[in-house]
């Protein structure tokens, strides 16, 4: 049993969308990583943030898109093998690509909880709660 999942071919035709998603999502993730690391470089600051403003808001960018991009990334490959149409999935990978780029944009310009923050994490939840309908009533 074990041998036949090792040989197992996965076709990752299935899911062309997500992909284009999940790379498109990999660049921006790799931007807020060397925002992280241009921030350290300027504060001087190794591990952790320092209690500097200018940095933790760099890394909570960052932190807050490998909190939420994973399970929207893998809720839109499902709904894609599920077959669901692909208008609809483009509309799920516009949405969390859109709402990661200005989540992040506001969480590193706005010290409050501005309009960026509030319509970046806006259209995240959309994406997340839309995934999740969407699989449930395909699976159904």
């Amino acid at each position: 049993m074990g041998l036949a999942l090792i040989r197992m071919k996965y076709d990752f035709d299935m899911v062309p969308t997500a992909a284009l998603y999940a790379s498109a999502l990999a660049l921006l993730y790799l931007f807020l990583s060397l925002g992280v690391i241009g921030a350290r470089r300027r504060t001087k600051i190794v591990l952790g943030h320092g209690a500097d403003e200018f940095l933790m808001r760099r890394i909570r960018a960052h932190g807050n898109f490998s909190e939420y991009v994973p399970l929207c990334l893998l809720l839109i490959a499902l709904a894609e093998m599920q077959h669901a149409p692909i208008w609809l999935i483009h509309i799920l990978g516009i949405t969390l690509f859109s709402g990661r780029l200005i989540h992040a944009y506001g969480i590193t310009r706005d010290k409050t909880a501005g309009p960026g923050r509030v319509l970046g994490m806006g259209l995240t939840f959309f994406n997340l709660s839309a995934g999740a309908l969407i699989n449930i009533i395909y699976a159904l």
